[in-house]
């Protein structure tokens, strides 16, 4: 009887190890971020750090970017699973034939808009008659402006600092809505206004790509990390978002609290998570409308930016991995 038992008691103890030496590992996804990481990227970190992925089954590897990350054509030649990108840049490499696919939000209005100084004569789009604008050439909003406002102006490319914003009462620069109005004012300005896109009726998104190929062959695990993603960022903007500052901290020193907070409140005061049309709401996080990309794709092939006929909405984006 003893002899028995002690064999059972064996057995039980053995029985946990075995069925660990058994389990398969996760899949693993690595995500390209568009820029280093920072409070824009919260949703990300927030599922990373709560083991939003891990419960949904996926090791996920997030790798930071910056101003030279090429995110796009890492993640049509595989290089990566997913990658952050903004709408119109991901529709023009599609139409150059670029395999990607855009498979939900980061932002439901892309954050880059021309800041001008609190004391600048420069009030309305019409203003911009005449002036120079710091900013990125290749820009597909100034396009669009100079087309519907009948504008000319001067644009001197940029070099993602603010020092010359700073020197330059009537400067008028480029610059990302949730992150250059802080260090303007650390730096000891007055906090900028801002002429954004959306205001102008230019509606890109802030995306999540991928590939074609991947989305062909690995749909499961697109729709799981889309879960958790979502569940990230829902929680980022309306819980507490200490696990994702914590995290981003570690991967980014640069990273303060200070920042952290005020670029978190003016990502929740813009709605840009959740969206700031009629159907904005929680449950918004990460959706695209097919309307919106019809929208943008007509007002990219009237400037000229984007061949007719190139893309279509179709092609472009797809809701089939959104929950």
């Amino acid at each position: 009887m003893i002899k028995k038992l002690l064999s059972c008691l064996a057995l039980g103890l053995l029985l946990p190890f075995t069925a660990r030496a058994d389990e398969k590992p996760l899949p693993k996804l690595t995500v390209q971020l568009d820029w280093i990481a920072e409070p824009e990227h919260g949703g990300i970190y927030q599922a990373l750090a709560r083991g939003y992925f891990r419960a949904e089954g996926l090791d996920v590897t997030v790798v930071q970017g910056g101003p030279n990350a090429f995110v796009t054509p890492m993640v049509a030649t595989g290089q990566t699973a997913i990658g952050l990108a903004d709408s119109t840049n991901a529709l023009l490499q599609q139409a150059e034939g670029l395999p990607i696919l855009q498979i939900a939000a980061v932002f439901q209005d892309d954050p880059s808009g021309l800041m001008i100084h609190a004391s600048s004569s420069v009030h309305t789009f019409a203003d911009l008659q005449g002036k120079t604008i710091i900013a990125r050439p290749e820009w597909a909003f100034l396009k669009f402006l100079q087309n519907k406002y009948h504008l000319t102006f001067s644009v001197v490319p940029q070099n993602f600092s603010v020092t010359a914003f700073l020197g330059n009462k009537e400067a008028i620069q480029q610059g990302y809505f949730i992150a250059e109005p802080y260090h303007i004012v650390k730096a000891g300005g007055q906090m900028p206004r801002f002429l954004s896109t959306w205001d102008a009726g230019f509606r890109a998104y802030s995306v999540l790509i991928t590939s074609r190929k991947f989305a062909r062959e690995h749909p499961a695990e697109l729709r799981a990390f889309l879960r958790a993603y979502i569940h990230g960022w829902q929680e980022y903007v309306a819980g507490d978002p200490t696990p994702a500052h914590e995290a981003l901290k570690k991967v980014n020193p640069n990273n303060t609290d200070e920042f952290m907070k005020f670029s978190r409140q003016m990502i929740i005061d813009d709605k840009l998570i959740t969206g700031r049309d009629a159907t904005g709401g929680p449950n918004q996080v990460g959706r695209l409308d097919p309307a919106r990309y019809a929208t943008q794709i007509t007002q990219l092939e009237d400037l000229g930016i984007l061949p007719k006929g190139k893309v279509t909405t179709s092609h472009a984006m797809t809701t089939e991995f959104l929950p």
